[in-house]
């Protein structure tokens, strides 16, 4: 009886996220480190045709994302696909290493616009009076986010509101560029049709590429995880996920075509994360590149913000899940916000900063997250064996299956995929096993205490 004392008076999340900032969360998330980051590793991939597999990413999320909408309006709550994977199967350790999944995506999005924010446009921005070391930055930089994800969510997504709106100004300033330089005569629309071919055959690099550009578009997976502090969520969620899920998609399929056309695809490629700042050189040589610098920094921190507050919030939701101990679902009395787990998501981001590439961290990114959508398209068909009394969307019953199959895909080898993702991925889930081990060792000494 103490026991149910003591959690009725742990303090709930704040309900604060309306349809409006619902709609920018999303439309933030997606169009943050994804475009801003990785532009130039995806067009080393595909060549000219970048367009295509961020197109191709965009069908598959938005068929996943039908699955999802389905889910968050039955079961409007915290945690996300670990929440519905657990009510699907009822089995604790899936459960718990898909929570460990997208816990590991969240962070391992965030470390790489960490790295972007202090390699590319940091740099950019201050030149060679910028003495301190990436890495350290980077690893500053996290520890910032940490206080704006502990300050409060209302202060984060407002930030939020403001960051996207700013990255939003950066992306149509390459698309203004664009059309203006072709308009003038520049560019090669020929490059548009190019699919490089020199070391794989066709189809191989557009499921290679397509399978990274799917980094971009995951921002709906976020969203859900802040279902307990949105307001009527099962009302909101669909239109909010939708729209911002198409405004995105058009952005980044503009921004690519531009990028093609004015850029070649090997000096894309050799830009990396400054990519969009050769595509600017290249469209307006006498635009200051320290403009779209401080856009692309702010952009990056604005994807990094929302991913660890999605991950702090999903170890949040599994802890009054009971998948892991109770502690990491501690909210603090006077901020409302999980501190613990906030510390916890925090502390292995910094872990990655320090030690991976951010290729391979947008990599491993993407396959983490196919796993996982294609368990949460089997979710919602096993679901629906479980009606509820509130109404709620619900998805037509052939787009689950089709997410499945092509989410499957698109994470499995016959996708092109390099190795070092998988060699990444399998590291970080011999952890997530690791921690299902000394999870149940908690539980179980817990249990006997009782």
């Amino acid at each position: 009886m103490a026991e149910v004392t003591k959690e009725a008076e742990q303090p709930q999340l704040k309900r604060v996220i309306g349809p409006g900032l619902l709609l920018l969360f999303v439309v933030g998330d997606i169009i943050g480190t994804g475009v801003y980051a990785l532009t130039g590793t995806v067009a080393g991939r595909i060549g000219g045709a970048l367009w295509l597999p961020f197109l191709l990413a965009f069908a598959v999320a938005f068929v996943t994302a039908f699955s999802y909408l389905e889910l968050v309006g039955k079961y409007p709550r915290a945690a996300g696909a670990a929440l519905y994977t657990h009510k699907a199967f009822g089995i604790q350790f899936l459960t718990f290493m898909v929570a460990f999944t997208v816990m590991s995506s969240g962070i391992t999005s965030a470390s790489s616009a960490a790295q972007a924010f202090g390699n590319t446009y940091l740099r950019e921005l201050m030149g060679d009076s910028l003495v301190v070391p990436t890495v350290w930055i980077a690893l500053g930089f996290m520890v910032l986010l940490a206080g704006i994800n502990f300050r409060g969510v209302a202060e984060s997504l407002w930030a939020n509101v403001v960051l996207t709106i700013i990255e939003l100004t950066g992306l149509l300033i390459i698309i203004v560029v664009g059309f203006y330089a072709v308009a003038s005569g520049q560019g090669e629309p020929s490059r548009l049709t190019e699919i490089d071919t020199a070391s794989q055959a066709p189809w191989l690099a557009i499921s290679s590429a397509t399978a990274l550009a799917f980094f971009a578009m995951v921002g709906f997976e976020d969203s859900v995880n802040m279902a307990e502090e949105c307001r009527e969520p099962s009302r909101i969620f669909p239109k909010a996920m939708l729209l911002g899920m198409g405004i995105a998609a058009a952005i980044y399929v503009l921004v690519a075509v531009t990028s093609s056309l004015l850029v070649p695809a090997d000096e894309l490629a050799e830009a990396k994360s400054g990519a969009l700042l050769k595509v600017l050189t290249a469209g307006a040589p006498g635009f200051p590149l320290w403009v779209f610098a401080l856009i692309g920094l702010l952009a990056v921190i604005n994807s990094a913000l929302i991913n660890m507050l999605m991950a702090s919030r999903l170890v949040y939701g599994m802890a009054n899940e009971r998948i892991i101990p109770k502690v990491f679902g501690t909210v603090h009395p006077f901020r409302r916000t999980p501190w613990a787990s906030i510390l916890f998501t925090t502390a292995i981001a910094m872990v990655l900063v320090a030690t991976v590439d951010i290729t391979v961290l947008g990599g491993t990114t993407s396959l983490l997250l196919l796993i996982v959508f294609t368990v949460v398209n089997v979710a919602v068909l096993v679901l629906r064996r479980d009606p509820v009394e509130h109404k709620h969307f619900r998805a037509p019953t052939a787009l689950p299956v089709v997410g499945a199959i092509t989410c499957a895909f698109l994470a499995s080898p016959l996708s092109g995929r390099p190795a070092r993702e998988y060699g990444i991925a399998a590291i970080l889930l011999g952890v997530g096993l690791l921690l299902w081990g000394v999870n149940q060792l908690v539980l179980r000494r817990d249990r006997a205490r009782r």
